[in-house]
Order: structure tokens, then sequence, then C-alpha cells
């Protein structure tokens, strides 16, 4: 009698060998965190994409002038009960990813601007203020 799960489990879906035995499994972190930068007159925004992560997986630091930007995204126990069902392939990233920027060493954690909405988050980073420079002034021998 035919049975469905017969050719189920052997869908190309399922199999990675129809890839090529010289080509390992992708790492399904590598489309994680893709960043756009735009510049403006008085700063730059970063944008990146963090699809399914929550506004409390995210962290971004700022230090010696480098603004890291982390995720963790963890499995949960009911994810690893069997009494839920065993999974046969997951594709969907479970871990931890960063990336860091150089932003400038003039720069304080109270003057970057961060917003998270709809797995894209937001970092608006102030340019650095031009100070004025001093002109010449020439101290008098006497």
């Amino acid at each position: 009698m035919f049975d469905l799960f017969d050719t189920f489990f052997t869908d190309p879906w399922f199999d990675n060998r129809d890839r090529g035995a010289e080509k390992k499994a992708e790492n399904p972190a590598k489309n994680l965190m893709q960043a756009d930068v735009k510049e403006f007159e008085d700063g730059y925004e970063l944008i990146m994409d963090l699809p399914g992560f929550d506004k409390n997986d995210i962290q971004a630091a700022l230090q010696n002038g480098y603004l890291t930007i982390s995720a963790t995204r963890n499995v949960t126990k009911d994810d690893q009960n069997e009494t839920n069902g065993k999974y046969i392939r997951r594709e969907r990233f479970a871990g931890s990813c960063q990336r860091s920027f150089y932003v400038g060493d003039y720069l304080r954690q109270e003057d970057i601007k961060a917003s998270f909405r709809d797995g894209i988050l937001t970092l608006n980073i102030p340019k650095e203020n031009k100070r004025q420079i001093e002109e010449s002034k020439y101290i008098a021998i006497e």
C-alpha cells in the first residue's frame, strides 16, 4: 500500500544531498543584521534589519568610538520538548550575532537616538560638530 510519508522525507526540501557533497549547510545567520547607512547634513541614519527579534533581545553599546549592535534569540524549553513534536529541519536562527561600526571618539551614548519597530532598528547618529579653529595668537616677546 502507498504511504504518503514514504516519499515525503525524500523530497529535496528535506534533503541537503541534492546540493552536492562539497557544499556545506548554509549559515542561517548570513542574512541577519543587514544595514543601510544614510548621510544627512547633521548626521547619519543607520537602518538595520532584525526580523524575528524582540526589542528586549537587542543591545547597542558605544565604546572607544565603536557602536556595537548585538542581538540574541534563544530556543525556548517548549521548543525542545518532544511532546510538542520533533523537528526534522530547522532553518530559523537561534543564537547571537553582532556588528560594529566606527562612529568616532567624539560621541557619547546620549547623542545616539535609537528606535525599533517591525523588525527594523533605526539609529540616528549626529556628525561631529566642527569646532571653531582658533586663530593663531602670537605671544609677545619682551
